[in-house]
């Protein structure tokens, strides 16, 4: 717990220190035969100007008194023949590249804002006025922002000295904790061996006794089981029988449905169930009084996978089914909905394409 801080603060240091870097390599390169052309020029755009003022500021030179450009409302008035000067010296760019960035302080960051928050004051604009002498607006920004860093870095460096001498002791105390801790797993380790033997051996003993109490029992459950079996079988025997009594009745019901109840409404198609059952009796024909058409004719899951294909789920739409896939011709659909559609590409997604003629 110790380290967790010590370890944070440096992370927090590095990390100050790597982003005040990126900001001071964000420049343009700039030429000696750059500064000359911008001294030759008569009257230079007034952005320049604005920038030399603040690499005055930065160098800690003196500008002019500080007024309002009587020419561009709004604007700080410029101190060009003290650029010229700056220019002039022939160790400018070297300054540029070496610049002591510890000495700018609160005042001339507070002297740079009204440059720096102007509107055109930005690299873009400067590049179509100045070409790469724009690369000085940039170091000015570079070197605003890394006074506003560098005034943290400072005192974090200070505190990261400090504690990392903490983390050499803390590192030490750990060692030493870390030779006694492997040590006693050492021992741990022995006994922990002893253990795991002892309780490998118990579990043995237990799977084996339970492995008996399962063959015990299933052996119990199949007697038990069988002694019953009689009675079911012969019960199961009894209703096979029926039904292949009443199998005639039942197949020529739903022979009749198939063939005949496609183009009715479910009351009609009840209505001819009920009459067709009545020339059964009269023709002493035997049949389920119970018949279910749907079960007898698909299974559920098949019935469950129409609905999830966007069948719907009432009798009438799963007889329609019923008959789509049993009917020996090619069914003609009533669709207005579109459900029947729907459910057919989807059921016969392979070869839906050929099979659905559109009359309308």
């Amino acid at each position: 717990d110790e380290l967790r801080p010590i370890l944070a603060s440096k992370h927090q240091n590095e990390g100050f220190a790597e982003r005040s870097k990126q900001w001071y390599q964000r420049r343009v390169a700039i030429t000696a035969g750059d500064i000359a052309t911008v001294r030759k020029l008569g009257k230079p755009p007034h952005l320049i100007m604005r920038i030399m003022d603040c690499a005055l500021l930065l160098f800690q030179k003196g500008i002019s008194k500080i007024t309002m450009d009587p020419d561009r409302p709004g604007f700080i008035g410029t101190s060009w023949p003290d650029s010229l000067k700056l220019m002039g010296d022939t160790k400018f760019l070297g300054n540029l590249l070496n610049f002591p960035k510890d000495t700018i302080n609160d005042e001339v960051v507070e002297l740079l804002e009204p440059y720096l928050s102007a509107d055109d004051f930005n690299l873009e604009r400067a590049k179509a006025v100045s070409g790469n002498v724009a690369g000085l607006l940039s170091w000015c920004r570079a070197m605003s922002f890394f006074f506003s860093i560098n005034k943290e870095v400072l005192p974090l460096k200070a505190n990261l000295a400090v504690q990392e001498g903490r983390l050499i002791i803390a590192n030490t105390d750990l060692a030493e904790a870390q030779a006694q801790l492997d040590a006693k797993q050492k021992e741990l380790d022995i006994v922990q061996a002893k253990f795991d033997g002892a309780v490998s051996h118990k579990q043995m003993l237990l799977d084996d006794a339970e492995a008996t109490r399962r063959k015990m029992t299933n052996a119990t459950a199949l007697i038990e089981g069988l002694a019953g079996e009689k009675t079911r079988w012969t019960e199961a025997g009894l209703r096979f029988s029926d039904q292949i009594k009443r199998l005639v009745g039942d197949a020529l019901l739903c022979t009749g449905f198939l063939s005949y109840s496609g183009p009715f409404n479910q009351e009609f198609r009840d209505l001819l169930q009920k009459n067709w059952k009545t020339m059964c009796m009269r023709n002493k024909i035997p049949f389920s009084e119970d018949l279910d058409l749907i079960k007898m004719l698909v299974d559920q899951a098949t019935a469950g996978e129409w609905v999830l294909q966007g069948l719907p789920t009432d009798n009438l739409s799963i007889q329609n089914g019923i008959i789509v896939t049993k009917a020996a011709r090619f069914p003609l659909l009533i669709d207005p909905q579109g459900q029947a559609t729907i459910w057919i590409k989807k059921e016969k997604s392979t070869d839906c394409d050929s099979a659905l003629i559109p009359l309308l």
